[in-house]
C-alpha cells in the first residue's frame, strides 16, 4: 500500500483535482490518499484556508459574516460546477460551514480550529465524490471515524499514540480511501489541527500505521533543491538524502515539507517520495533512512531571518556551576525558546526568533539576567539570519569549515557565530539579516557550482 497527500497547490481547481485523480488511478497501490484544502489558482489568488480564517475571526467578533461565508461557497461552488458534479454537493459545503459557525462557545482557538478544518475535509468529500462520479469504488473517511487522535492543543495538536493502533484498520479496507489532512480529535470529540502546513503530518501518521511501502508527498515541484530556487537560479535538484538531512534543512527553511512530517515515517524507517502533481513522470526525490555519500559533502543549504541573539558576557562563568540552566529558566520563565546556543568560556550566545519577543519582554529579561546571573554584560542584537549547510557527507570529510569560512569572507560576509552540532551533519552560520542572500549564494557557488 502507498499513503499519497496531495498539496493545495495540486487541488486548487477542477483541472488540478482532475489531475490528481488520474495520478490516484496511474497505481493500484495508491489506497490511502490525503488531501489538503484547496490553495492557489494564481499567484494573486487566496488559499482556501485563508478565506476559512478571515471567515472565522469575521464571525467571532461580530456574529455575522456573510461576505466571507460567500467567499469560501463560492469557491467550492467552482470546483463542484468545474467537476460536473451535482448542485447538492456545494449545498452539503454550505450547509456544513453554517453548522460550523454554530459552534462559537466563546472558545476561540477552539472555534477557529473548527472553521479551519473545513476546507481539507469539505475538499475530501467533493475528491471522493467526483471518484464516485467517475465510477470508481471510492470513499471518504472520516478523522473521527478512524480514530485520528490528538493533543487537546488547538493549533498545535500531537498525535496521541493510541491513533496508531485505530488507523492500522485502514489497511483492511478495499475501497480507495480518501482521508482529509490537518486535523484529528480530542478525546473530548473537539475538532484539533495540527500547525499550519499539518497535511503532510496527517500523511506520515497514515503512513505508519499502516506500515506503507511508500509515502508520497505531491507538492507543485519536480524535486527537492539544493538551495532556494528564489535565491539560486536553477539549484542543484537532489535526488534522495537521508530523513536527517531533511529534518535539518526544513527546520531551517526549506518549505517544501513541514518540519514535523517526517517524525512517524522516521520512526518505522518509510521511504519519502516528493513528486510533481503537474510533473507525475518526474523522478522527484526520495528520502531514507541511510544512503550512500556519493554526491558531495553537502546536499543543501538553507537559510532563514527574523532571529535575534542575546549576548552574555560573565568573567569566569565556565567556573560557576548552573550558570545556563539559570540563563534557560529565566527564557522558560517568560515563555521563549531558543534555537542555538554557541559559547565560549566567559561567553553565551542564545539565538531565538526576534518574533517571541516584545519590548516589555526584552526589558525583563535582560534585567533579570542582570540582576539575578550578575553578569559583566548583556545586549540582544535584532535581524540576524541563520545559514545552514547540511550533509551526512560532512562528518567524513576534512576542511569543509575552512572552505565555507573562505567563501563568505570572498562575498565580504561577516560571520557573528558558528555551531556544529555534535551530529556534524549541520554547520550553523549567524550573519545579519542583510548578507543572507549573499551569504547562500557564496556557500552555493563553493560547494555545487
Amino acid at each position: 500500500m502507498k499513503v499519497a497527500k496531495f498539496g493545495g497547490s495540486s487541488l486548487a481547481d477542477a483541472n488540478q483535482i482532475r489531475k490528481v485523480c488520474d495520478i490516484i488511478l496511474s497505481d493500484k497501490d495508491r489506497k490511502l490518499i490525503v488531501v489538503s484544502a484547496p490553495g492557489k489558482r494564481c499567484k494573486e489568488d487566496t488559499k482556501v484556508t485563508d478565506l476559512l480564517i478571515a471567515l472565522g475571526e469575521k464571525y467571532y467578533k461580530e456574529g455575522k459574516a456573510d461576505a466571507e461565508l460567500q467567499a469560501v461557497i463560492d469557491r467550492f461552488d467552482d470546483i463542484v460546477k468545474g467537476l460536473e458534479l451535482s448542485p447538492d454537493i456545494t449545498q452539503m459545503v454550505a450547509d456544513d460551514l453554517k453548522k460550523r459557525l454554530e459552534c462559537n462557545n466563546g472558545n476561540k482557538d477552539k472555534f477557529m480550529d473548527t472553521i479551519k478544518a473545513a476546507g481539507e475535509d469539505n475538499n475530501a468529500k467533493v475528491v471522493a465524490a467526483y471518484l464516485v462520479s467517475r465510477g470508481i469504488d471510492a470513499e471518504y473517511v472520516n478523522p473521527k471515524d478512524a480514530g485520528l487522535l490528538l493533543s487537546e492543543e488547538y493549533g498545535n495538536a500531537r498525535v496521541l499514540p493510541e491513533s496508531y493502533e485505530n488507523l492500522k484498520r485502514l489497511r483492511e479496507r478495499d475501497k480507495i480511501m480518501i482521508f482529509p489532512g490537518f486535523f484529528g480529535y480530542s478525546k473530548k470529540g473537539d475538532v484539533v489541527t495540527f500547525p499550519r502546513g499539518g497535511s503532510d503530518i496527517t500523511g506520515a501518521i497514515l503512513a505508519a500505521a499502516v506500515k506503507a511501502d511508500v509515502y508520497e508527498n505531491f507538492t507543485d515541484v519536480d524535486s527537492v533543491f539544493a538551495a532556494n530556487p528564489n535565491i539560486i537560479e536553477n539549484p542543484k535538484p537532489i535526488a534522495t538524502f537521508t530523513y536527517r538531512e531533511m529534518r535539518e534543512l526544513s527546520y531551517s527553511g526549506f518549505s517544501v515539507l513541514h518540519e514535523e512530517t517526517l517524525e512517524p515515517v522516521y520512526r518505522m524507517e518509510i521511504p519519502v517520495c516528493i513528486k510533481n502533481t503537474n510533473n507525475p513522470s518526474a523522478p522527484g526525490t526520495t528520502i531514507v533512512p541511510k544512503r550512500k555519500l556519493d554526491n558531495g559533502p553537502v546536499i543543501g543549504i538553507a537559510s532563514g531571518t527574523g532571529f535575534c541573539c542575546i549576548y552574555i558576557s560573565k568573567y569566569m562563568m565556565n567556573r560557576e556551576i548552573g550558570f545556563g540552566r539559570k540563563v534557560l529558566s529565566i527564557l522558560e520563565d517568560e515563555g521563549l525558546s531558543y534555537e542555538h546556543i554557541p559559547s565560549g568560556i566567559d561567553n553565551m550566545s542564545i539565538i531565538i526568533e526576534q518574533k517571541q519577543l516584545d519590548k516589555a519582554k526584552e526589558e525583563r529579561v535582560v534585567r533579570r539576567i542582570k540582576d539575578e546571573l550578575n553578569v559583566d554584560d548583556i545586549k540582544i542584537e535584532y535581524d540576524r539570519a541563520l545559514v545552514m549547510i547540511v550533509g551526512e557527507g560532512m562528518m567524513s570529510t576534512v576542511g569543509i569549515a575552512a572552505r565555507a569560512c573562505t567563501a563568505l569572507a570572498k562575498a565580504n560576509v561577516n560571520i557573528e557565530m558558528i555551531n556544529q552540532g555534535s551530529s556534524e551533519v549541520s554547520m550553523m552560520f549567524g550573519v545579519k539579516a542583510e548578507d543572507n542572500v549573499k551569504a547562500v549564494k557564496a556557500l552555493y557557488d563553493e560547494f555545487f557550482s
